[in-house]
């Protein structure tokens, strides 16, 4: 099969379908990205960092495909949020090869990211309001998280409530997709022209 025609078939393939693919890629992160975790703290480094790349590869697979999902919603916040998911994956990359600047963590970008993502699902028509509250709620803890006397008291309450987000968010794209009808009549009023 030809690029051109797989891109076509890609292409005329419905939303609620490209929503499971995404929800499929951020199944296959959040395993790798806890398998790399397992890994480095039992000491194999090497492994634990191999898997991280793999893992930021696939966020940034993930990160384009949520750009698509949710341009009906707001096309520039919708690339706003993919450049901050972009600069998260790179600066996460430089510290797998301890080039990241010391001071510049990955979840300063992927806290707005995911404030960005959660308000996109919270005015989306296609999925449930919830999960954008959930995404918002995780987005405003990974912020909180670089504030040191916040992360030192509330470290695991803000990881378990980042994990129940965006599992909560990759479990409904994997499961039920999104409303195929309500993101086509939201695209098509977002690209009507605005007449005056």
């Amino acid at each position: 099969m030809s690029t051109s025609v797989m891109r076509r078939r890609i292409s005329e393939a419905s939303p609620g379908f490209k929503a499971r693919i995404a929800g499929a890629v951020y199944l296959l992160y959040f395993i790798t990205a806890v398998a790399a975790e397992s890994l480095i703290s039992r000491k194999r480094v090497s492994f634990g960092d191999a898997l991280n790349l793999i893992a930021y590869a696939l966020y940034i697979v993930l990160t384009l495909l949520f750009y698509y999902l949710f341009k009906p919603v707001n096309r520039r916040l919708s690339l706003l949020a993919a450049v901050f998911g972009l600069l998260g994956c790179t600066v996460g990359v430089l510290e797998v090869f301890d080039l990241a600047p010391s001071r510049l963590s990955p979840l300063f970008f992927f806290g707005f990211y995911c404030l960005l993502i959660g308000y996109l699902t919270f005015r989306s028509t296609f999925l449930p309001r919830l999960l954008g509250s959930l995404m918002v709620l995780a987005g405003l803890g990974w912020l909180a998280f670089l504030v040191p006397v916040i992360a030192k008291t509330l470290s695991l309450y803000i990881e378990v409530l980042g994990i129940v987000a965006e599992a909560s968010l990759m479990l409904w794209l994997l499961v039920k997709g999104v409303n195929d009808q309500r993101w086509k009549e939201q695209a098509s009023a977002t690209a009507a022209p605005i007449r005056a």
